[in-house]
């Protein structure tokens, strides 16, 4: 907020200059004064911040021209600065929507001064919010989701899709695909992001005998340790979006509760008997396969068909083509400018480089590596050897150098894609295009494990 700018109507010309003088202390105020309720109202074009106006006038009374003022101007705050203190005018002048009613006494000029801080404090936290606000939906549109291979178009397609609806989107897809900031999306881009914030819960980072609570919450003294009511997740979503991300690790107990509260549209908290009516949109996400869960026995069937809504699976980095280096690009371009660096490019060589490897870690390692390879580089451009790779996985240097056989190798590899793919094993022989009995008849004679 650049200036403050306040009107003063009032017909006593000391009383103005007074309070004028008063008022401008703050050097941040202008104060301009009128004489008459008609120059005021000639006057709002110039759109003043506040407005502080005598209840009697020569021309006007007060409550006509705040009248007027409301009628052209409503987002102006008045102050009716009066010279009786009569309670039933007071509560009059509120009703017409005045912001305040002040009465003219020795202590008139500190409480306009309040009043004027007040309202200045009041325009700087909206003006906050709505930075934050277009922050937070710059932050979070489809913008943010780089690439443009035709796999992550499709992807925008669907996340359209489900914005325009509250149909509950299941999220899946290898750890760091990406799966949050694709619900954040859709979130931020549906009608919901004006009624209440994202509610995000990783269900994977709570011990199972605090999810409950932190779910649905809980009553004073329901259990050890509750010295205060708690409200859960669920209510803290109400009339908004919970994301329920890693939601194949939820006991099956939970799972229960869970299902009824997504039938019922209501919680009930721990230690109480009275259920809470909520509306919430839910997204879920998981890098596990719940299909397989199920068969498994460990997701329940009814609580996957009810969460299964929309579903969109992220693709792998690797899959992704040319995306490396549009997101490559981006993730330097973001680290230079929160660390005011020079700008840094990318040599072909260094591209070359990474669409090389595999990134088993997907977008969250291509994220670190990026950023460490701008803090290596000379003379603002990362090379090729300026681009170090410290997966946890072993490469192929480490892999052939044991010598063993064929067959070893192709254990080795049929193996290593089950421990990745949660031992789904239809999956991995549709990745290794080899026939699933061929692993069922390795696992009977115990060649591998799942």
């Amino acid at each position: 907020m650049d200036g403050f700018k306040i009107f003063l109507v009032d017909d006593n010309d000391l009383y103005s200059k007074a309070t004028k003088h008063h008022l401008s202390l703050n050097p941040d105020n202008e104060v301009i004064t009128f004489g008459t309720g008609k120059d005021c109202i000639a006057n709002l074009y110039t759109k003043p911040d506040l407005i502080f106006l005598d209840y009697s006038l020569p021309d006007l009374s007060g409550i006509e021209v705040l009248r007027k003022i409301k009628q052209s101007f409503s987002e102006i705050p008045v102050v009716i600065v009066s010279g009786q203190e009569d309670v039933s005018t007071a509560v009059e002048l509120l009703k017409e929507g005045a912001y305040d009613y002040i009465v003219k006494d020795e202590n008139a000029s500190e409480r306009m001064w309040k009043a004027a801080n007040n309202v200045k404090e009041n325009a700087l936290l909206r003006d906050e919010i709505d930075r934050l606000r277009e922050e937070v939906d710059h932050k979070y549109d489809f913008s943010n989701i780089k690439g443009n291979s035709p796999v992550l178009k499709r992807i925008y397609k669907l996340i359209e899709k489900a914005a325009m609806t509250n149909i509950t989107v299941s999220i899946t897809g290898e750890t760091g695909t990406g799966k949050e900031l694709v619900a954040k999306a859709i979130h931020y881009s549906s009608t919901n992001k004006q009624k209440h914030p994202l509610v995000a819960v990783n269900i994977a980072a709570i011990p199972n005998e605090l999810l409950e609570s932190e779910l649905f919450g809980h009553e004073k003294g329901a259990f050890t340790g509750a010295v205060n009511k708690r409200i859960g997740k669920f209510e803290k979503a109400n009339g908004g979006t919970i994301f329920l991300d890693e939601i194949g690790e939820m006991d099956l107990s939970l799972q229960a509760k869970l299902l009824r509260v997504l039938q019922e549209k209501e919680v009930t908290r721990i230690g109480s008997n009275t259920p809470v009516k909520i509306n919430a949109r839910v997204l879920v996400a998981t890098h596990k396969n719940l299909a397989e869960e199920v068969k498994n026995g460990r997701f329940r069937e009814d609580l996957y068909y009810r969460l299964l809504g929309l579903p969109i699976e992220l693709p792998p980095l690797r899959e992704r083509g040319n995306d490396v280096i549009i997101l490559g690009k981006h993730f330097v371009d973001e680290f230079v400018k929160d660390n005011k660096m020079p700008k840094i490019q990318l040599t072909p060589e260094a591209q070359k480089k990474m669409l090389q490897y595999d990134w088993p870690g997907n977008v969250r390692e291509l994220k670190a590596v990026m950023e460490l390879s701008a803090v290596m580089c000379e003379d603002q451009k990362i090379d090729a050897e300026d681009i170090n790779f410290t997966s946890t996985s072993n490469g192929l240097g480490d892999f052939i150098s044991k010598e063993q056989t064929l067959k070893d190798y192709n254990l080795m590899i049929i193996q290593h894609f089950l421990d990745k793919y949660d031992r789904n094993v239809v999956d991995v022989a549709r990745r290794l295009d080899i026939g699933k009995s061929t692993i069922y008849r390795m696992v009977k004679n115990k060649e591998l494990e799942i």
